[in-house]
């Protein structure tokens, strides 16, 4: 039988290039990746993936759409034009899942009709729609960085607060959908209780980004197995479930000093994954 397909966030080779982590995920040994489309333009052509993913014989398993801070304006300023375009970029390059953070509380229109608008796009394509659990954002942290966005989120409250920046909140189950992405570097940074988390989203956890954190006031992204998250338990859970969605780590790795550094961090997390994604035998 086949097991849990593990991949690679191309977000984890970063401050590297697009290619280098299709490079890197073939000689490592991942499954395939997930697109991060954000502000390196060869992860907005979707034809130029294509011919990555063709090259290095490296599947796209998933793509992650562009709701990053700093990827605001990539494919348009329009929130619900680029889930749909994120959708059908799936679907050309063969992949499964589209991963979206929920709307932010300034984007009101897009927050208003974001359900009706997953429901509607899971309706007319064969890709899973999993949204994904955040973390309020910590002004303390903030503080010294510019930037619109920010500037409102500031205004809310004063340095130490946490606000979520999500509407309605960090935690998509308090709306419902029926597919989930779990982040366990979100949960450090949240406080949540991952294995509670998991529990909510029951049979629509869809995703897994395997990943740690510490509790840290910003996201960390440490190597699965670095932070205090139950990485290990919620694979084996995973493993014993019958689980048949995609796990991708999405690591931080620009703290390696050479390319051989950030291929250890890489395999060092590969091998986190399939050690603890091997189902027991029964007894």
């Amino acid at each position: 039988m086949k097991g849990i397909e593990i991949g690679l966030s191309t977000a984890s080779v970063y401050p590297e290039k697009l290619e280098d982590a299709f490079r890197y995920a073939a000689e490592t040994g991942y499954d395939g990746v997930e697109l991060m489309v954000w502000h390196e333009s060869a992860s907005q052509d979707v034809a130029n993936v294509a011919g990555l993913s063709m090259r290095y014989d490296v599947p796209v398993l998933s793509v992650h759409a562009p709701c990053l801070l700093i990827s605001q304006r990539v494919w348009g300023s329009d929130p619900m034009a680029k889930l749909g375009r994120a959708v059908t970029a799936a679907e050309d390059l063969g992949a499964r899942t589209v991963v979206v953070h929920p709307p932010f509380r300034w984007q009101r229109r897009y927050a208003e009709h974001f359900v009706d608008l997953v429901n509607e796009l899971e309706d007319t394509s064969d890709v899973f729609i999993a949204v994904e659990n955040m973390f309020p954002l910590r002004f303390d942290a903030f503080f010294g960085r510019r930037g619109e966005a920010v500037e409102r989120l500031k205004r809310r409250g004063s340095p130490g607060t946490a606000v979520s920046a999500f509407s309605p909140s960090i935690d998509p189950t308090d709306v419902g959908f029926a597919h989930y992405t779990l982040d366990l570097s979100h949960t450090a940074t949240a406080g949540m209780d991952a294995l509670d988390l998991m529990d909510r989203m029951g049979a629509g956890l869809t995703h897994l980004h395997l990943t740690d954190g510490l509790g840290a006031a910003v996201d960390e992204h440490l190597v699965p197995g670095h932070g205090t998250q139950p990485c290990a338990e919620v694979c084996r859970r995973l493993a014993t479930s019958g689980f048949d969605g995609q796990v991708v780590l999405e690591i931080a790795t620009g703290s390696a000093r050479t390319p051989e550094e950030r291929r250890a961090m890489l395999s060092e997390a590969l091998e986190f994954a399939r050690d603890n994604l091997r189902a027991e035998p029964a007894a």
